[in-house]
């Protein structure tokens, strides 16, 4: 296993259940960590209570390409490279088709695909030019395998597995490795705003899906995890 200790990672989606406890990880194990998020003040307690320096803490809209490149510049103004990048941004609307709206469709596929487009085509130039890096994506079990309600929430992870294995197929040819999470349910603030009746108590702990995506930012330079599936074991789709 690669050690983490002074490793540059960008964690984004820093403020979620399990990106707040992946920043926490990995700070942890003495990488310097840098974390995005929309709420400053959400943002500012992850940092505190992970140990990462308020600076490098940065604001960061990811439908927002101007955003994405404003953040991924500050990254790099701190730090010579971005050796990996977490992306763990993300929403989640399940809804059927007769009272999904066009708004929440559009803001899905711009949230979870083309975000992640955003922020792969900002931090590529810089990994491309130290000639490696890992880029993690978590497209859960959904980006796999439909479920009822989720046109829009699978829609956009279906996409961005594509993207990542087509870009995988161009990086071929350097040491920039691509890794896509396939988590089932995950007990974590992705529910709360969710009117569908699951049982949490039997879902995969946030804390478990962390350190699975912490175990994936230390994969052997000799080779890499393509895919990792982290299911529920009571509920296993793939």
């Amino acid at each position: 296993m690669e050690t983490l200790k002074g490793k540059q990672v960008l964690i984004t989606g820093a403020t979620g259940g399990i990106g707040s406890r992946v920043a926490k990880l990995i700070s942890s194990n003495g990488a310097m960590v840098f974390i995005t998020g929309r709420e400053a003040n959400k943002l500012q307690q992850v940092a505190r209570d992970a140990g990462i320096a308020a600076e490098r803490a940065l604001v960061m809209d990811i439908c927002n390409e101007t955003s994405v490149n404003q953040a991924v510049g500050q990254v790099l103004a701190q730090a010579p490279v971005i050796d990996i990048v977490v992306n763990a941004a993300g929403i989640g609307i399940i809804k059927p088709m007769d009272t999904l709206r066009s708004e929440e469709f559009q803001l899905t596929l711009q949230t979870n695909l083309v975000g992640a487009f955003y922020l792969v085509k900002a931090v590529l130039p810089a990994m491309k030019a130290q000639k490696k890096g890992l880029i993690v994506n978590i497209p859960g079990v959904l980006g796999k395998v439909p479920m009822a309600g989720a046109a829009a929430y699978s829609a956009s992870k279906y996409g961005l597995t594509g993207m990542m294995q087509s870009i995988r197929e161009e990086l071929k040819r350097t040491d920039i490795r691509i890794t896509n999470l396939f988590l089932g349910g995950v007990d974590s603030p992705f529910w709360d705003t969710i009117d569908l009746r699951v049982q949490r108590d039997k879902m995969i702990m946030a804390e478990e899906a962390a350190k699975a995506i912490w175990f994936l930012c230390q994969q052997p330079i000799s080779g890499v995890v393509s895919e990792m599936v982290l299911q529920p074991f009571n509920h296993q789709a793939i």
